[in-house]
């Protein structure tokens, strides 16, 4: 008797689990996940980019209209990824009130800007970035940088140092949004997908 083949054919697989990310930025951000994809071959991630209205208000509205007409399965998730940058603190707060609503959405705060979290792939930032010093310090490592990534890969080792990081500075761990400068929890996101990545490999 021949054997059966239980390799699904290409085009059909399924994602064991799809991770909605709305983000600030127009290009930046929607890069840096396009190319985290490569990494999750088995995680389905799905950017819902900005436009020129970049105010967290903005970012949840984008994020709800999307789950509107694509509700999350059970085992999904929905992050919001926005910068500190000078919104007023209330503007977060309501971010993170939201997301309290439901066990599968989440926020990640960047402060001062998602940069950061690009810069924490090759060094550590320090506790006074700003956004200059945090754009200066990332054009040495990414040369020409100009808000997109399109001229630069981001490797799995340099992905693996920045939740390293991440991680160090942010203790203890904020229980909100970063309010302290060199400070991004956008590593709490990477996490979940690289996690979910390797429990699906394993199965």
């Amino acid at each position: 008797m021949p054997r059966r083949s239980f390799q699904r054919p290409l085009g059909e697989r399924r994602y064991r689990k799809q991770f909605v990310v709305a983000v600030e930025g127009k290009l930046t951000e929607q890069q840096y996940f396009e190319q985290l994809r490569g990494f999750t071959p088995l995680i389905h991630i799905v950017c819902v980019p900005g436009n020129e209205k970049s105010a967290p208000a903005y970012v949840l509205k984008r994020l709800k209209n999307y789950l509107r007409d694509n509700p999350l399965r059970e085992t999904d998730e929905a992050w919001l990824v926005v910068d500190r940058d000078e919104w007023p603190p209330s503007e977060l707060d309501k971010l993170h009130t939201w997301t309290r609503r439901d066990p599968r959405f989440a926020l990640a705060v960047s402060n001062p800007a998602f940069e950061l979290w690009l810069l924490l792939h090759f060094q550590n930032a320090g506790p006074a970035s700003t956004h200059q010093t945090v754009r200066q310090l990332l054009s040495k490592h990414l040369p020409g940088y100009e808000k997109s990534l399109s001229k630069h890969r981001i490797s799995q080792a340099q992905i693996q140092s920045a939740l390293q990081r991440a991680r160090a500075v942010d203790q203890p761990p904020c229980t909100t949004w970063p309010t302290n400068a060199g400070i991004t929890t956008v590593y709490r996101l990477v996490e979940r997908v690289l996690a979910d990545t390797s429990h699906s490999r394993s199965q």
